[in-house]
């Protein structure tokens, strides 16, 4: 009976992980790259910058890029990324450094989509830059809009 728990624990969780394939830089992000994402009314737009801007967010984030890192040095090419690893670290990367923007991000052999919405031009125009930074990154669609919070 517990063998029979613990496999079908087991197999809920690996489903739940499987459906999660991009990643997101917040919980109100587009939940896929797909066309015809949702963009905010407007009106709801709201400046997140408090928790975004906290330097224990900040470290956790430089934290995670570092690790996998370090990861990749020890493990494998360092050029190298899977998909998850490629989300991620942009994910982080745009985190960090665009502590307001909601997107999402989806990877595919070095080819990197991110959809959502930023607060000005200013931050949009540092998307793709970023996204560069990032050691695997071969390409960077994106469909972001720029949708300034209301004041």
């Amino acid at each position: 009976m517990n063998k029979l728990i613990t496999l079908s624990l087991g197999s809920i969780l690996l489903l739940t992980a499987v459906g999660c394939d991009v990643a997101r830089t917040s919980g109100d992000a587009p939940n896929s790259v797909e066309e015809g994402f949702v963009v905010e009314d407007k009106t709801k737009v709201k400046d997140t910058l408090g928790d975004a801007n906290s330097e224990i967010r900040q470290d956790q984030l430089n934290s995670d890029i570092r690790a996998r890192e370090q990861r990749n040095d020890l493990w494998g090419e360092q050029g190298e990324r899977t998909n998850s690893d490629l989300e991620s670290q942009v994910r982080a990367k745009l985190e960090a450094n665009i502590p307001r923007a909601k997107l999402t991000i989806d990877a595919d052999d070095g080819k990197v989509v991110i959809v959502g919405t930023v607060p000005d031009q200013r931050e949009y125009e540092t998307i793709e830059p970023l996204a560069f930074e990032i050691l695997g990154v071969k390409s960077v669609e994106m469909d972001v809009k720029v949708i300034p919070p209301n004041k």
